[in-house]
């Protein structure tokens, strides 16, 4: 079972990915600040990581960092970015630290599911 760590700090979606995801029979764990994301992604070593930029504690950017260079799953780690920064500056940025995508809010969850599902595939 694939394991997928939603990290924002906005209950709406969050409440929404959980249910999608798991009614997808994904493993879903939640965090809802930057330092919650950290400690998650290596205890639990997801397979992706839905992520938000703006959050209290440490931003999607750190993060992205830690998830890339630090954590025991930097080679293998899926990221796509879910976020309201949606100038070209700011998706260049998630995308030049790594980001697998970068999908601005408001989005569509079904758009958010495939997305989910080609990144796992590759």
């Amino acid at each position: 079972m694939k394991k997928i760590l939603i990290v924002d700090d906005e209950p709406n979606i969050i409440m929404a990915l959980e249910y999608a995801l798991k009614k997808k029979s994904y493993l879903v764990y939640i965090a809802r600040d930057g330092d919650e994301a950290i400690r998650l992604a290596d205890e639990n070593l997801p397979d992706l990581v839905v992520l938000d930029i703006m959050m209290p504690k440490v931003d999607g950017y750190e993060v992205l960092r830690h998830l890339k260079s630090e954590s025991p799953i930097k080679d293998s780690i899926k990221v796509v970015f879910i976020s309201a920064k949606n100038k070209e500056d700011d998706i260049e940025q998630g995308l030049s630290l790594g980001a697998d995508n970068y999908l601005t809010k408001p989005f569509s969850i079904k758009k958010l599911l495939n997305e989910i599902e080609t990144q796992l595939e590759n």
